[in-house]
């Protein structure tokens, strides 16, 4: 299967986010892609970097604007398509939702971002509450895809819970990069980290993992920090977590990889960890914390 990969910048200018995003996914289905996937938060600046009710102005309810300016491209393009999108549920209710959509443009399904940061430069506490749909894989044409939001990226849980449900891939919208005044190698440390920990979901669950990450530099405007340098690195890890493809750390591309789907049945009968799951001895992975 064709996956294509949208990785941008994005400014105040909403529309001409959009539009951005949906000259990529253009590019990428002429090149054969049957499955688009964008990153997280597309339409927008990443308005986390600070506290401010304003922000909340960025939201809309679904469907609203930019979900239908996406539903009638999957439609007109005849694909898949994974967006990010920031809804008001209701007053003072507000989800980081992954919204996929089908070739024909109805609602695939969607899925709310269940783990929530609440860094410096990363304050989404104040803006999302915690999703309430668990970890269940979105059914497509193109297959049953398990669909996580960037900081579920660092729980294995998570990834296991979606592939135990039979995702067949996992895919990570996501917006992750430096402080500007981190060490060279503290950067290093963390892009590796972010990394190691997809493709360590790849191998443990046998399963493809397509991480879509922004890029550009993006000031704080309070002021309080230099503002973030997202780093980009957007990739395709394979059933073993071998890479596939990797983009850089700068630029804006559209890119189309494709990805063998049956593997995953062969990679899982010569590493069977599912089928030596002591899931006898795991009661206590509900808890906080073993003391």
């Amino acid at each position: 299967m064709k996956v294509g990969i949208v990785q941008q910048t994005c400014s105040t200018d909403k529309q001409a986010n959009i539009d951005k995003s949906i000259a990529g996914i253009r590019q990428c289905v002429s090149e054969g892609a049957e499955l688009v996937v964008l990153q997280e938060l597309h339409c927008g600046i990443y308005f986390c970097q600070a506290e401010e009710v304003e922000m909340f102005d960025w939201a809309e309810t679904l469907p609203g604007p930019s979900y239908q300016q996406f539903s009638a491209i999957a439609k007109e393009l005849k694909i898949v398509l994974v967006t990010s999108l920031f809804e008001k549920r209701a007053p003072g209710i507000y989800h980081n939702t992954a919204v996929v959509f089908e070739k024909d443009g109805t609602e695939a399904g969607r899925y709310r971002k269940m783990h929530i940061p609440d860094d410096p430069a990363y304050y989404e506490k104040f803006y999302f509450t915690p999703g309430d749909m668990g970890f269940e894989p979105i059914q497509t044409s193109v297959g049953k895809l398990g669909v996580l939001v960037c900081w579920d990226q660092w729980y294995p849980e998570a990834a296991r819970l979606m592939a135990m449900a039979g995702a067949e891939m996992l895919i990570y919208p996501t917006a992750i990069g430096y402080e500007s005044s981190d060490a060279e190698a503290e950067k290093s440390r963390q892009r590796g980290a972010w990394m190691i920990s997809q493709r360590g979901h790849a191998v443990a669950n046998g399963l493809p993992v397509i991480s879509v990450n922004r890029v550009g530099i993006e000031p704080d405007w309070s002021g309080v920090t230099k503002g973030i340098e997202f780093w980009g690195t957007s990739f395709v890890a394979g059933p073993q977590g071998e890479i596939l493809w990797e983009a850089d750390q700068q630029s804006e591309l559209n890119q189309v990889i494709e990805i063998d789907k049956a593997r995953t049945e062969e990679v899982r009968r010569i590493w069977p960890f599912f089928r030596d799951r002591r899931i006898d001895a795991y009661g206590d992975i509900t808890k906080r914390y073993r003391d």
